[in-house]
Formats: C-alpha cells, structure tokens, sequence
C-alpha cells in the first residue's frame, strides 16, 4: 500500500505562467506534457465520498487506481493510493463492468511534470480550472512552496472528481468535464 502526499493549489493563469517561470529559473527538470483522460468508477463496497477507482488513459497507455482519502483539515492530503499499469484499458473497462462498477465521472487533463530536488511538481489544466500540485514529504512540499514563491496562491481542499463533478455536465448517468473543442474559422 503506497501513501501519495500532496499539497494542491488554486491558480490564475498570471500566477501559471510566473510559477512556469520560477520551475526554470530554480532548476526544476521538465519531465513529461501529457493529456489525460480520467474515468472514475462507482459500486458496491466503496464510498464515494472517500474511495475512487479510477481508469486514467493517457495516449497509447493507461493506468488504474484505487484511492482512499484520508480525511484531514490540512491543506497536505495524505491518500492511499494503489496503482498498476494496464495494457487493455477497454477490457479493464468491460471488467469493471461486468462486476457491477459504472463509470460516473470522466474529466480531461493536460499535465506538465516537473522534478525538482525530491519532489514532483505538476501544472494541470482542466476545463475548471488552472492548478499545481506538489507531491512529496510534508517537509520537502514546505520547502517547494517557499522556493517556488507560492505564498499567494490559494491552497485547494477539494479533489479533482469533487471539482468535476460540481463544474460538469450530465450526460446520460455520467457526469463530464471536458475540454471544448473549437474549429478553425474558414
């Protein structure tokens, strides 16, 4: 059992760009851009209110994950959090099914992975919303907070599924946040 430790943050895409600044200037180590697609799955022996699967595909890949959250006043969450690579994620998907698990969520992300000392810094974008998450030891997110100058921003309790789920739209019995596509004039 893994315990995921994270400190994650409301932002103004003026306070985006200047913390894409900071990452650079304090040496941070750009890892990965990527687009996300996260499916959240509900049934029988789970507690929507503090345990999720989730089925994330991203590209060609995909992984799932059980998390359970522990509950806290911190802005520091603290999870459990199990993950495994999935090589079929349209057979997991019929599995999932089959047990008696609906998808009841999926949202969008687009997520730039930064490295910096012994912490994981990433700037996520949602249809909701511009955020960073640092993830790592309590005191090493302390540290990482002060580094990175992010003593105005505003500190964010809920989750990414609690935020979609408020911001998105019903479509059939799934709840969806996704990014809007627009088409080029002619």
């Amino acid at each position: 059992m893994a315990t995921e430790i994270e400190k994650k943050y409301r932002l103004t895409l003026e306070q985006r760009d200047a913390l894409s600044r900071r990452l650079r200037q304090v040496g941070a180590t750009l890892h990965c851009r990527e687009f996300e697609e996260n499916t959240m799955y509900a049934g029988v022996g789970l507690d929507p209110r503090r345990q999720v699967l989730r089925l994330r595909r991203v590209g060609g890949a995909a992984v799932f994950t059980y998390k359970e959250r522990h509950e806290s006043a911190s802005a520091i969450k603290r999870h459990r959090e199990d993950e495994t690579r999935v090589e079929d994620a349209t057979a997991l998907a019929s599995i999932l099914e089959a047990l008696g698990y609906r998808p009841t969520l999926v949202y969008e992300k687009r997520r730039s992975t930064w490295h910096i000392r012994q912490t994981e810094v990433v700037l996520d974008e949602l249809p909701f919303g511009l955020f960073v998450e640092i993830e790592g030891e309590e005191n090493d997110i302390t540290e990482i907070e002060n580094l990175l100058d992010l003593s105005s921003a505003e500190a964010e309790m809920s989750t990414y599924p609690e935020l979609a789920a408020h911001y998105g739209e019903r479509r059939g019995g799934i709840i969806e946040a996704r990014f809007q596509m627009t088409l080029p004039e002619v």
